[in-house]
């Protein structure tokens, strides 16, 4: 017993640590494990939340994201055609804003030789799903008519805007020529290779058996040009991304947008873009003939004018952008790609489909859509290749467009469609 005179003396405790381990083991190891166990499914969340934010803001064209459910219901429960047409019709433009995202996304995380084959592949994917759809439903007039409307989109309204933007205000504003004399020369040949069944179809016109030319040889020599075109632009891609990578890398564009998908986003993102896309397709193909008895327009005129603004949409609203801040090489590299997109990879492509599939699609064009196509060629490689441009001359792209459009709005198809026989 202590002497009770003593100072007390202090009780040295242990350490709560040691006192209580079991207790602090039980109050720390249950939320780590739930931590733990929970932190894959959250960080799921958040990349899908951050996914659907990124995509939702990359473009003001996703508030008609609403059209998309709407078409598909006015399609199903039997609304007219005009209403079925012009709701999908607008349901494309975010979808097609949406792959151009997700597009861009995947192919910036690979190689620019994955890269080019990924743009090559989902860059018109539009193009090629409303192709392939109308090939489905026999209506090949209207395939070639939209594969030359975007070619013309892309060369006269796309390129004439982008001159007129960059050169409002100034005397001149000059283009890379290396980078423009490849490119048109690649257009000219490309467009070229395209028209040359329809020459020959022309060239054969006194013959007594022409329409059996017209259906053998000429459906013969599509296919074979087109597997030709098809290696051309793998070679393009070649020369484009690894050969010759220092001429279309002189200048780039600045990375403006701060949101980035990983791969597993931008893949998830472009399925369900591509599905959205093949569903209002169909319908707006199905809805093509109602439409023209109801509002009176020419076939021609849907494929040419009408289809094309949705496929290029996304290119116009770029570029445009890119010319009000000066980068006219970086627009003028763009338009041109894509017109080679087309012409090279497309266009070749739906008919190697259509040959799968059963649907005679040839490159026998209409005569006047053959003649379009030529002078507007000639008419942009000749205003491209001094190496200069102005507004002036994006004013006569744009009106040689609206004039070719007036044109086809004009004409009804039975005159078109005679043109043709007799040529």
């Amino acid at each position: 017993m202590a002497d009770p005179g003593s100072p007390i003396q202090a009780v040295s405790l242990p350490d709560a640590s040691v006192m209580m381990p079991l207790l602090n083991d039980r109050r720390q190891a249950q939320p780590q494990d739930q931590t733990s166990q929970w932190q894959p499914v959250l960080r799921a969340s958040h990349e899908a939340w951050h996914a659907l934010n990124a995509t939702l803001r990359y473009s003001y064209s996703n508030v008609l994201l609403v059209c998309v459910p709407l078409g598909i219901y006015a399609a199903e429960h039997g609304w007219n055609p005009a209403a079925v047409f012009t709701l999908n019709f607008l349901a494309m433009f975010p979808l097609a804003s949406i792959l151009t995202f997700s597009t861009e996304q995947l192919a910036a995380e690979f190689g620019s030789v994955i890269g080019g084959l990924i743009n090559a592949t989902f860059g018109n994917a539009v193009e090629m799903i409303v192709g392939i759809s109308a090939l489905k439903e026999g209506e090949i007039s209207i395939v070639q008519s939209s594969m030359i409307g975007s070619i013309l989109s892309s060369i006269l309204l796309i390129l004439g805007t982008s001159f007129f933007c960059v050169g409002v205000g100034k005397q001149t504003v000059d283009i890379n020529i290396d980078i423009a004399g490849i490119l048109t020369s690649l257009m000219i040949i490309s467009c070229s290779s395209l028209i040359i069944p329809s020459a020959l179809h022309i060239a054969d016109q006194g013959s007594h058996d022409a329409n059996h030319f017209a259906n053998d040889y000429i459906l013969n020599l599509s296919r074979t040009t087109s597997v030709i075109l098809l290696i051309f632009y793998l070679l393009y891609l070649f020369f484009q991304s690894y050969t010759h990578s220092h001429l279309f890398t002189e200048e780039e564009e600045e990375d403006e947008q701060g949101d980035k998908l990983n791969t597993w986003s931008s893949s998830t993102v472009l399925i369900l873009a591509t599905l959205g896309v093949a569903v209002c397709s169909d319908y707006l193909v199905d809805s093509v003939d109602g439409f023209v008895e109801m509002l009176g327009v020419s076939r021609s005129f849907i494929g040419l004018i009408i289809v094309p603004i949705v496929g290029n949409a996304g290119c116009y609203v770029a570029t445009v952008q890119w010319s009000r801040t000066g980068k006219i090489n970086l627009a003028v590299s763009v338009i041109v790609g894509s017109t080679l997109q087309i012409s090279l990879f497309v266009t070749p492509f739906l008919v190697i489909v259509g040959w799968i599939i059963g649907k005679d699609m040839s490159l026998h064009f209409d005569t006047f859509e053959t003649i379009a196509l030529t002078m507007s060629v000639l008419i942009v490689n000749c205003l491209v290749r001094d190496g200069q441009t102005n507004y002036f001359e994006g004013v006569l792209l744009i009106g040689t467009y609206v004039v070719i459009a007036i044109a086809f709005f004009v004409t009804p198809d039975s005159a078109i469609t005679s043109v043709a026989n007799l040529a």
